[in-house]
């Protein structure tokens, strides 16, 4: 039956659509095609390999194909909770490679190249030099300081209420519009930074400034694009306090991921910061896997577009 279909076309990861959010449906393959059928059998088609991430919320059920060719198409499928707050688990697009995962476990082993890419993200972030002769801790210290007053800033210019960062996850429904919204935009750009991540062959839980956790890089990843795309979204939309705020943040963070083109800019800002830690990288094996989805011969020259 396979070869009966056209052969998979997935889009580079810069030129996808950025998120897509899954709530009440069953995710499945018919006649070709990744679906969601809802629970009156009403067919919606997605085109999952032009998507970065899908985010699938409570009440999604999804079925062996339907997983099996997300996977094969590079798509990196997130279960989640109410509004993204938890992360149940993730799959895999398509493998880490192993010369890129050793090149970034030397990095983070080495503490004075873990120091320098922490310097290149600090940085990146604030557009100076971090101070002189400071150790990873101080300067996760002084991140930490201006980053708490760039939420007041944020809460000061659009008149939101702000007590600080606080909500409980198991209560999601006490948390204040301002956390709840924040924590909605960031869902949102974790999901985009660890497919990134992961279509980039590096490991997710490797991080520098985090360390500990299974998403460690991912946070270092989304700190450096936060407050240019969705942190202010956040602020904005929850001073009005509308009802359905979390819907109103995720097409706010949609449509600036789109805007900033931000899919084109985290795999180079990836390798530009691990850069910074001057190791040589890793010669890929001789024995390393091809791609899953090799672009097909072509019988033009090396400029013909296939």
């Amino acid at each position: 039956m396979s070869d009966l279909l056209p052969p998979l076309k997935p889009l580079a990861i810069k030129d996808r659509v950025s998120l897509v959010f899954v709530e009440y449906g069953e995710i499945d393959v018919l006649d070709g095609a990744f679906v969601v059928l809802d629970k009156n059998g009403v067919r919606t088609h997605i085109p999952v390999g032009s998507i970065a991430c899908l985010m699938l919320e409570p009440g999604t059920r999804v079925s062996h194909a339907a997983a099996s060719l997300a996977a094969r198409v590079g798509t990196l499928l997130i279960w989640i909770g109410e509004a993204g707050v938890r992360l149940y688990a993730s799959g895999q697009p398509g493998g880490a490679r192993s010369d890129r995962l050793l090149y970034q476990a030397r990095l983070a082993l080495d503490e004075q190249a873990r120091l320098k890419v922490v310097r290149r993200m600090y940085g990146m972030r604030f557009g100076e030099e971090p101070p002189a002769k400071r150790s990873i801790e101080q300067l996760r210290g002084i991140e930490g300081a201006r980053v708490r007053r760039e939420y007041q800033l944020l809460a000061q210019k659009f008149g939101a209420a702000w007590t600080g960062r606080d909500y409980d996850p198991a209560d999601w429904g006490t948390a204040n519009p301002v956390n709840r919204a924040l924590s909605c935009a960031t869902s949102c750009l974790y999901g985009l930074c660890e497919a990134a991540i992961l279509a980039a062959g590096y490991a997710p839980a490797v991080g520098f400034i985090h360390t500990g956790k299974p998403l460690s890089f991912v946070y270092d990843i989304a700190d450096l694009f936060k407050f240019e795309t969705v942190v202010p979204h956040a602020f904005r939309i929850a001073s009005k306090s509308p009802p359905d705020l979390e819907r109103q943040v995720r097409y706010a963070c949609r449509d600036s991921f789109r805007q900033t083109h931000l899919l084109e800019h985290i795999i180079p800002t990836i390798e530009a910061i691990l850069a910074a830690g001057e190791l040589p990288r890793p010669e890929a094996p001789q024995d390393t896997l091809p791609p899953a989805l090799p672009n097909p011969p072509s019988v033009g020259d090396a400029g013909h577009r296939a």
